[in-house]
């Protein structure tokens, strides 16, 4: 099992949603957040340069998933995310020792 964390533009989250909706994702976690990369946050405009480092909104999606969705699942953020420009964001995947589903006392791949 795998834990997917993504961290996007907020204002690509809906196509995200929708690539993740066509290959049949049932659940994630979404979340705003605030970051800053390589570029120390500065954003893609004249107007933002040398302004230090500042934070810039984003949305980190998380999804618990099997091993053989990992590779579906990266594919479909990176295509709802993807706007060709800095700040895209990025796709993390690890390991999940354990999952549980609290309702019913469920494990592992079963939880998910």
């Amino acid at each position: 099992m795998k834990l997917i964390t993504a961290i996007i533009k907020p204002y690509k989250l809906d196509d995200v949603l929708e690539s993740l909706e066509k290959i049949g994702v049932q659940g994630l976690t979404a979340t705003e957040v605030k970051g800053y990369g390589q570029q120390k946050g500065q954003a893609d405009s004249e107007r933002d340069i040398g302004r230090g480092v500042s934070f810039l909104p984003k949305v980190k999606i998380e999804i618990a998933a099997k091993e053989d969705q990992v590779d579906d699942i990266k594919k479909a953020i990176q295509t709802g995310a993807r706007s060709g420009k800095i700040g895209d964001g990025k796709i993390f995947v690890v390991d999940l020792d354990e999952i549980i589903r609290i309702r019913t006392g469920e494990t592992g791949a079963e939880a998910i």
